[in-house]
């Protein structure tokens, strides 16, 4: 037990569930006041589950970013859907992310399905309230009534600080009781440098990439060197067809090179140190579908 912690400490995993594209990722940063997911406006971004910690006097949150959940049943796309299943199972309260400029009402409904039949605790956030879809939150809040749980609502974009403090005072009395924090509180993530590296680079090629090269694109950090005046990182860029390599290099290497700018800039502020940044394009043919690419990238398939 951390010493000075109080009596009625409250400690544990909140996993943010929600649709590919909901905002979970853009809550996750809000909420934790620093940079841990990485945000595009493609859908399926995340693709790991990422933690990041809020710490405060009586209470220690580890917020769980889950990928968007989506049905599959191979590849990456099955490696997303397992994980976020797993952060369903392995989470002591959910918060149901529920996004107004979703399409497909049926959609959400899938959400709040999951949620409920896991038996934890949960709460429905109604999210992107900043968008102009005048109906809908009133309708999900009516749809959420009858289930019988606590609802709150609100953008993570344009009031972050209200939301943040709305979303820990509903959430304290549903987490487990503890004798203290489970991790240090001056940590704000639990992912590694390295990982955070790889995630920075994988979002440069997101935005400056179209079409489905995205999709079928990984990054891998080969070495990351500390002992030179400046930090060298080595990374490869995995894409999963021969002819996804030469647009992501682009004309005269115009993507790479704006990719490793964009990304050196990022890792150099989370870092706090000058950085060397080497990116080689690699192409793997469909190593989405290829068990042994997929470990060696941390999407470890069950069974």
């Amino acid at each position: 037990m951390t010493s000075g912690s109080p009596k009625n400490y409250r400690a544990g995993f909140v996993g943010l569930i929600g649709l590919p594209n909901s905002g979970k990722s853009t809550l996750m940063n809000s909420l934790v006041g620093e940079k841990v997911s990485i945000v595009t406006a493609k859908p399926q971004t995340t693709r790991r589950r990422v933690l990041g910690l809020v710490s405060g006097e009586d209470f220690q949150v580890v917020f769980v970013d889950a990928p968007g959940v989506v049905n599959a049943k191979s590849g990456l796309n099955m490696f997303l859907a397992e994980e976020a299943r797993d952060v369903i199972s392995e989470s002591d309260v959910l918060v149901a992310v529920l996004n107004i400029d979703e399409k497909s009402p049926e959609q959400l409904e899938q959400i709040l399905t999951l949620v409920k039949e896991s038996g934890k605790p949960w709460i429905g956030l109604i999210h992107k309230v900043d968008l102009p879809e005048l109906h809908r939150p009133q309708i999900l809040r009516d749809k959420l009534s009858l289930l019988n749980v606590p609802v709150i609502q609100g953008s993570a974009l344009t009031e972050a600080e209200g939301l943040k403090e709305t979303l820990l005072k509903t959430l304290k009395p549903l987490l487990p009781e503890a004798k203290g924090p489970m991790y240090d509180e001056e940590l704000y993530t639990l992912s590694t440098t390295r990982e955070l590296c790889a995630e920075i680079i994988r979002e440069k090629c997101f935005e400056t990439l179209h079409q489905e090269v995205p999709f079928g694109l990984a990054v891998k950090i080969l070495k990351f060197d500390e002992e030179s005046p400046v930090i060298k990182i080595h990374s490869e860029i995995l894409v999963s067809k021969e002819n996804h390599r030469p647009i992501v290099i682009g004309a005269g290497g115009a993507a790479i090179k704006k990719i490793g700018s964009e990304a050196r800039k990022e890792i150099e502020k989370l870092l706090g140190e000058k950085v060397y940044l080497d990116l080689q394009v690699q192409s793997k043919l469909d190593w989405q579908r290829n068990r042994g690419i997929m470990k060696e990238l941390g999407y470890v398939l069950k069974n």
